[in-house]
C-alpha cells in the first residue's frame, strides 16, 4: 500500500458513499494539470488526473455523464480503449472475441502499475484460481493470498446492443482508473485488477438491437456459448476470475435497477455472493440518494430493488459469474426513456460505488471466496444439495429441494456418443473435472434421468463420470442436474435447462459412495478409430447433433455419404477423403469414425437446399429465424435461400427450385400466403418437397395449406409450461427418428398442443400412462397426454414435418437439432409405414383467417391470484389495460394479457410496474409467467 497524503472521514455507509460523492464532482471539472505520470502520494482533489492519458471530453468532444450529448459510437469505443491503453501505463488492453461479423471486442486491464505485466497478471491470476481449489492449497497460503493479492472485479456492459449506456459509463469508469491521482482512484488500484468490457454485443450496438448478428440473446447464451462473443468471453472469465461482476443494461421506464434480486434465486448459489450482492446493492442506494443522481431524493420513482430481475437460469451475467465463478454476479439496468447524460451518468455511479466496496472489502471477499470451494468440496463430498431460498422480504420458499444426496453423475456412452462428448468439454471448459470409466462400476442405488430408480445398476466401462467432490460442485448441480427445482413461481426465462436432458443423454446419479477405476479426461475425444483396406469405407451412427453437423460438412466437402435407413449409419468410400482431415473433423465434433474393409452402403444421401422463409409474422434478426441460420448455415454450411410470402404466393423460383422450406416459428397462422399460395405450397410438397414446420407458425401454416390432419388442442385455465423437459415416446421406424432412441426427452416452453395426425406418423407423442414425465415448473401439463410433439406427413412424394416445439432452440437443443438434420435428410417419397396410414388430406382453405397470436414467439403475460382478490387484481391492471382475458380454475383467477410482440418483463412498456403496485397494495401473487 502506498503512503496516503491525507485522510478522509468515512460517512454512516462507508467509503463507497464517500468516493461517489468526490467522483461526482470530478465529472464536470477539467483535469488538472500535472507533471509527473505517476505520483508518489495521492490528493484529495478528484479533478487531479495524469494529463498524458486523453480525457473523454478531449477524445471525444464532450464529456461523459453529466452533460453527454450522444450515445458513443462502437469505433469510437475501441479507439478510445486503445488510446488510452497506449497512454497509461496502468491499463493493459487487449481482444476478448470477435463477433459474428468480425468485430472486435476490446477490454482494458486497470491497476497499479506494476501490475499490469504479463508475468503479474499470471502471477495474480494463479493466486485467485488456487483460491478456488482448497485441495491443493492451505489455509495458510490462502491467508497470504487474501492480504497480499488484489481483488478481481468485472465491468461489462452493452451485452443486449441496443442497451448502450453501460458502455459509454465503463469508458468513464476506465478513464478514472487510469488517470485518476486521487487517494480513491490509489486505493482502488492498490485492492483491485479491473476488468472492464465496455461492449459485449459490438454487431448489436451498431444496428441498435438487442440480439447479436445471429439474431441471439447474448444474455441467455451463457452456459452454451454457441455464440463467439460468449465463448470468448467465458475463456476471458476463466483465466481472470471475477469476484465481483457488473453486466450493466438498460429496461424501459426511467428508473435504476440494481440488486438484491426478483426471487426466485437458484439453490446452488453459494452464500457468499448473494451476501455480497445484497451488500453492494446498499451501497448502490447509499450512494444514490446522497451524490444526487436522484434529483436529490430517493425514492421508488428513482430505483428499485427486488423486482424482474432473478438469479435462476444459468445463461445470466449474472447467475454464471455468480454460480461457476463464485463471484458477485449482478445485473444493473437504467431505465432507456431517460436522457442520455442521466443513463451514462447513473451507470457510472453505479459502477464507481460498486468498485469502491470491492476495495473497501477487499481483504474479507478473497478470505469468503476461499471459502466458497472449501464448502463446495465438503457438501460434494456428503452428497448434500444446498437448501431453497428465496431473497424477497414476503416470499416463502413454495418447493423445497428434496432430501436427496447426490455424490456422482455419470454420462452413458451406450449412443449419441458425439454429444456426450460435447457435453463433456462443454463441462470441462468451465473447469469440471470428467473421468472415463476403465472397469464397469455397480451402482447400489441409482436414479435414472426421467424420474425412474434402480438397485445395483452396472454403469459401463467407457462412461464418463462426474463426481460431485470437487470444487465445482455448484455449477455441476446448476447445469446438469434433473431438475433446477425452483422455489418461488416467478419466472422471467425458462424453468429448465438440464443440459443431458437438452442432448437426450442417458444419464444416472447416486448418492452412493464410490470409488471406480477411472482415468481423467484431458483433451478431445473421438475421431477416426481404425483404418480401412483401400477399397473399403469409413462408418458412423448419424445419432445425435454432432454427427449431423459432420454429415453436412462432408456434403458440403463433395464426400459421397449413404445411410443404412434400417440402422441410420452413414458411410463413405475410403477413397473419398483423407484420413488426417476426416481424424481431425471426427476428434473436433467428438464423433467416432470406423475402418471397414466392406464397400459404402446404404441409401445416397444428398445435400439440400433450403429455403428459410422470411415472410409475415417471422422476425428475421432474432429468435427461430436466427436460429436456423445459426445452426443450419453456420455450424452444418447450408446455403440458405430466402424465401419471402411473395415468392410463395408467386410460385417464383426463389421458392419452386428449392428442395426443402423450414417456416420458423413466428406469430402469423398463414404467413401471409393467400389461397393459391397455400395451393402451391401444397403442390411443391407433393412434388417431392420437404416443409419443415417450427412451433406456432411452422405448424400453423402447414394446417392452413392442408398439409396435416393436426388441430391444435387449447390450452385449459391456468396452463403452465415454462420451458420444461418431457418425457416422449419415439417412433423409430419414421426416417426422421432414425438413431433416436424409443423413449426420449423434448423441451416444452408452452408451445402449441398438437392432436395426433390421422394421415402421417406421430414421431414424438407424449406418454398417456404412468410414464408421463416431467420437470422444471409446469401447472395442468397432464393435457400433454397422449399428444403429439413432432409429426411426419406424407404428401404425394414430399414430407411436413412439423415440429410442436422448437427444436433449434438457442442453438443447444441437441436432440431436436439431430430430429431436424434427420428430417432434412429423409428420401423423398412416403415410406410403407407411412402410406398405410395415409389419405387425401383436406385442401387449403380458400380464405385463411388469421388465428389469434398467442404470445407471438414468447408468451403472453399471466398473472395468477386468487380468487378472493380478483376484483382488487382487476382494479390495479385496469389502470394499465383493458385487454387482460379473465379465467378461473381451482380457486384462482388467472388473468392474461396479450403480448403480441413477446416482449420480456423489462423491455414491456408497463409490466414491471404493474406487477410492482399489485405488491404495494398487497395482493398476493400466486404465480407471474412475464
Amino acid at each position: 500500500m502506498r503512503f496516503r497524503a491525507t485522510v478522509r472521514s468515512r460517512s454512516p455507509y462507508g467509503k463507497a458513499l464517500g468516493v461517489a460523492v468526490l467522483v461526482s464532482a470530478a465529472l464536470t471539472l477539467t483535469p488538472t494539470t500535472s507533471a509527473q505520470a505517476e505520483p508518489a502520494d495521492c490528493t484529495t482533489d478528484a479533478s487531479a488526473h495524469v494529463t498524458t492519458v486523453p480525457s473523454p471530453e478531449q477524445f471525444f468532444g464532450f464529456p461523459l455523464g453529466a452533460g453527454q450529448p450522444r450515445i458513443l459510437t462502437t469505433a469510437e469505443i475501441k479507439d478510445y480503449v486503445q488510446a488510452v491503453g497506449g497512454a497509461s501505463n496502468r491499463v493493459r488492453t487487449g481482444t476478448m472475441a470477435h463477433s459474428v461479423s468480425g468485430q472486435e471486442l476490446p477490454y482494458a486491464i486497470v491497476s497499479n502499475p506494476d501490475r499490469v505485466s504479463d508475468a503479474r497478471l499470471k502471477k495474480i491470476a494463479d493466486d485467485i484460481n488456487a483460491l478456488r481449489d482448497p485441495r491443493s492449497l492451505g489455509a495458510d497460503k490462502a491467508a497470504r493470498i487474501a492480504e497480499d493479492s488484489p481483488a478481481i472485479v468485472w465491468i461489462a456492459g452493452n451485452v443486449h446492443g441496443g442497451e448502450k449506456s453501460g458502455a459509454d459509463a465503463a469508458l468513464k469508469t476506465l478513464y478514472e482508473l487510469s488517470s485518476g491521482l486521487s487517494c480513491d482512484v490509489a486505493e482502488r488500484n492498490d485492492n483491485l485488477i479491473t476488468i472492464i468490457v465496455p461492449t459485449q454485443n459490438p454487431d448489436g450496438r451498431d444496428a441498435s438491437r438487442r440480439q447479436n448478428d445471429y439474431g441471439f440473446d447474448l444474455n441467455r447464451d451463457w452456459f452454451a456459448r454457441t455464440q463467439p462473443e460468449t465463448d470468448g468471453k467465458i475463456e476471458l472469465l476463466r483465466k481472470y476470475p471475477p469476484q465481483v461482476f457488473i453486466d450493466a443494461h438498460e429496461m424501459g421506464g426511467r428508473q435504476y435497477f440494481f440488486p438484491p434480486n426478483a426471487d426466485p434465486i437458484h439453490h446452488e448459489l453459494a452464500d457468499q455472493p448473494v451476501d455480497w450482492i445484497n451488500r453492494i446493492g446498499a451501497a448502490n442506494a447509499a450512494g444514490f440518494g446522497f451524490n444526487g443522481a436522484c434529483g436529490g431524493a430517493v425514492t421508488t420513482e428513482c430505483y428499485f430493488n427486488y423486482a424482474t430481475y432473478d438469479l435462476f437460469y444459468m445463461g445470466y451475467g449474472d447467475t454464471v459469474p455468480a454460480t461457476g465463478f463464485g463471484a458477485a454476479g449482478m445485473t444493473y439496468e437504467k431505465g432507456s426513456t431517460s436522457a442520455v447524460q442521466d443513463r451514462v451518468q447513473q451507470q457510472f455511479n453505479t459502477q464507481w460505488a460498486t468498485v469502491g466496496w470491492a476495495s473497501d472489502n477487499k481483504h474479507e471477499v478473497l478470505s469468503s471466496y476461499y471459502s466458497i470451494w472449501k464448502t463446495a468440496l465438503a457438501e460434494g463430498a456428503a452428497g448434500t444439495l444446498q437448501p431453497n431460498e428465496v431473497v424477497q422480504p414476503t416470499n416463502t420458499v413454495q418447493f423445497p429441494v428434496p432430501d436427496i444426496k447426490i455424490r456422482s453423475y455419470f454420462l452413458l456412452p451406450d449412443r449419441q456418443i458425439g454429444d456426450v462428448r460435447k457435453l463433456v468439454e462443454r463441462l470441462r471448459g468451465m473447469d469440471v473435472e470428467v473421468y472415463r470409466l476403465k472397469k464397469p462400476v455397480t451402482v447400489p442405488s441409482a436414479r435414472i434421468f426421467g424420474g425412474r430408480t434402480a438397485s445395483n445398476l452396472e454403469v459401463p466401462e467407457g462412461a464418463y463420470w462426474i463426481p460431485m467432490n470437487q470444487p465445482q460442485k455448484h455449477w455441476i448441480q446448476a447445469t446438469i442436474g434433473e431438475d433446477p427445482y425452483t422455489p418461488f413461481p416467478y419466472f422471467y426465462d425458462v424453468s429448465s435447462w438440464s443440459n443431458p436432458l437438452l442432448a437426450g443423454v442417458d444419464t444416472v446419479y447416486t448418492g452412493d459412495e464410490l470409488s471406480p477405476k477411472a482415468d481423467l479426461v484431458r483433451k478431445a475425444e473421438g475421431g477416426v478409430a481404425s483404418g480401412a483396406s483401400k477399397k473399403g469405407s469409413y462408418s458412423y451412427p448419424l445419432d445425435s447433433a454432432a454427427a449431423s453437423e459432420l454429415t453436412f460438412k462432408l456434403l458440403a466437402q463433395g464426400v459421397p455419404l449413404s445411410r443404412d435407413l434400417a440402422t441410420g449409419v452413414v458411410s463413405l468410400p475410403t477413397p473419398s477423403v483423407d484420413r488426417h482431415e476426416l481424424d481431425e473433423l471426427a476428434t473436433s465434433l467428438g464423433v467416432t469414425v470406423t475402418g471397414s474393409g466392406a464397400a459404402a452402403s446404404g441409401t445416397a444421401l444428398r445435400t439440400p437446399d433450403v429455403g428459410l422463409f422470411n415472410g409475415t409474422g417471422i422476425s428475421t434478426t432474432s429468435g427461430s429465424y436466427g436460429e436456423a441460420r445459426y445452426v443450419l448455415g453456420a455450424r452444418w454450411g447450408l446455403n440458405l435461400k430466402p424465401v419471402t410470402t411473395a415468392d410463395i404466393n408467386g410460385n417464383t423460383p426463389a421458392f419452386t427450385e428449392r428442395t426443402a422450406l423450414v417456416v420458423p416459428d413466428g406469430s402469423s397462422s398463414t404467413g401471409g400466403l393467400t389461397a393459391q399460395g397455400l395451393a402451391n405450397l401444397k403442390q411443391w410438397v407433393a412434388a417431392g418437397g420437404t416443409y419443415l414446420g417450427l412451433r406456432n407458425e411452422g405448424t400453423r401454416v402447414a394446417r392452413a395449406a392442408g398439409l396435416t390432419s393436426t388441430t391444435e388442442k387449447a390450452k385449459p385455465t391456468g396452463y403452465q409450461v415454462i420451458g420444461s423437459h418431457f418425457r416422449v415416446d419415439t417412433a423409430t421406424a419414421d426416417p426422421v427418428a432414425l438413431g433416436r432412441p424409443a423413449e426420449d426427452f423434448q423441451f416444452n416452453n408452452g408451445d402449441p398442443i398438437l392432436n395426433p395426425s390421422t394421415t402421417g406418423v406421430n414421431v414424438l407423442t407424449y406418454p398417456t400412462d404412468g410414464r408421463f414425465w416431467s420437470n422444471g415448473y409446469t401447472v395442468g401439463s397432464d393435457t400433454l397426454k397422449g399428444t403429439a410433439a413432432l409429426v411426419n406427413e406424407p404428401t404425394g412424394a414430399g414430407h411436413a414435418v412439423l415440429f410442436a416445439y422448437n427444436p433449434l432452440f438457442r442453438a443447444y437443443n441437441e436432440n431436436g437439432i439431430h430430429l431436424v438434420a434427420n428430417a432434412l435428410l429423409q428420401p423423398a417419397g412416403a415410406p410403407a409405414a407411412q402410406q398405410r396410414s395415409a389419405r387425401a388430406l383436406p385442401p387449403p382453405a380458400a380464405e385463411p383467417e388469421e388465428l389469434p397470436n398467442l404470445g407471438g414467439e414468447w408468451r403472453p403475460i399471466v398473472i395468477q391470484v386468487a380468487d378472493a382478490d380478483l376484483a382488487r387484481t382487476q382494479a390495479v391492471v385496469e389502470r394499465y389495460t383493458d385487454t387482460a382475458e379473465i379465467a378461473s380454475a381451482g380457486g384462482s383467477a388467472y388473468l392474461t394479457i396479450p403480448n403480441p410482440e413477446g416482449l420480456p418483463a423489462d423491455e414491456h412498456p408497463y409490466v414491471r410496474d404493474l406487477i410492482r403496485d399489485l405488491g404495494v397494495a398487497g395482493i398476493p401473487l400466486r404465480s407471474v409467467v412475464a
